[in-house]
């Protein structure tokens, strides 16, 4: 049985664990440094195990060792952002606790898969590859697939649509500058552009962008974890399962796509070795502009995250 350690209890942690077990994809073991955190909710979801008829097992721990051998490493750890808290603040916190994580992890699981989750994302996938020297196509973020689905299912609602009928991808960042691909997107086999308007269109553009605020301001209190959980199990699925599935995810580029040196949301093929290969949609000029302009921003979040290493 494949084994999957999840580090970090919170919700989008927890949350992930729930959905990898549903999908019986592997054990898991939950590590928190918040004393009984992840023995707790282990232990809630193992009891839930024989209604669901998994047959994975669930551990909570906050030890390390307990780790060892894991074929995939999600790392959700660190702290939400916090009203008047700044970008840079967040940064400074979130690289210390994730270089941690990645320093502590990865050494018991050297040919692990990393996925990332942990904001700001491009940035974390940064500090995770540079403090753990792993194989770049080993340490992939959390980003894309989310964002895909939130566009996704905000094209099927304005049409009143199955989301089954609609196929839809997201790249660039996971922020302001996202690029969500209209043209690339379909209704029932047709182009998105054919059946919705164009004002339409930039709406559900601009509400994928701010999704997770949206969310946000419902709850008061929290962000999502329902979908977050739920692309993670979609990118685990994909490397335990060695399918080969093309996602868009957050990966160090070295040339591909002609960008260099930088994490960027793309689609990738993703398998048991991590992401194989970056899959060339043909972008039209616009779009490599837009992905080249995320880039730039990334990369200056990483300038940042460098001084802090």
């Amino acid at each position: 049985m494949p084994k999957i350690t999840i580090i970090g209890a919170g919700f989008v942690g927890s949350t992930a664990a729930h959905w990898i077990a549903a999908k019986s994809l592997g054990d898991i073991v939950l590590l928190d440094i918040v004393e009984g955190a992840a023995i707790g909710k282990a232990l809630d979801l193992s009891e839930a195990l024989p209604i669901i008829r998994s047959t994975v097992t669930v551990r909570g721990t906050k030890d390390y060792k307990e780790t060892k051998g894991s074929d995939v490493i999600v790392i959700t750890a660190g702290i939400a952002r916090k009203p008047g808290m700044t970008r840079d603040d967040l940064l400074k916190i979130n690289t210390k606790i994730v270089a941690d994580v990645a320093q502590q992890a990865i050494p018991h699981s050297p040919a692990a898969v990393v996925i990332v989750v942990s904001n700001p994302l491009d940035a974390m996938c940064y500090v995770t590859l540079k403090s753990s020297h792993h194989p770049r196509k080993k340490v992939i973020g959390m980003a894309g697939t989310l964002d895909t689905a939130r566009f996704h299912y905000f094209i099927a609602e304005k049409l009143n649509v199955p989301v089954t009928d609609v196929d839809a991808i997201v790249i660039g960042t996971h922020g302001d500058t996202m690029v969500p691909l209209p043209r690339h997107t379909k209704v029932k086999g047709r182009p998105l552009l054919e059946v919705m308007k164009k004002e339409d269109i930039d709406e559900i553009i601009k509400r994928t962008i701010n999704g997770g605020a949206e969310i946000v301001n419902h709850l008061q209190i929290g962000s999502a974890y329902f979908a977050p959980g739920a692309a993670i199990m979609q990118m685990v699925d994909a490397i335990i399962n060695d399918t080969k599935k093309v996602l868009p995810c957050s990966v160090w580029l070295e040339g591909e796509l002609g960008i260099k040196e930088v994490f960027l949301g793309v689609p990738v093929s993703l398998g048991c070795d991590g992401w194989e290969e970056v899959v060339d949609l043909r972008f039209n000029k616009e779009e490599m502009a837009a992905l080249e302009k995320a880039a730039a921003q990334v990369k200056e979040t990483i300038q940042s995250a460098e001084s802090l290493l």
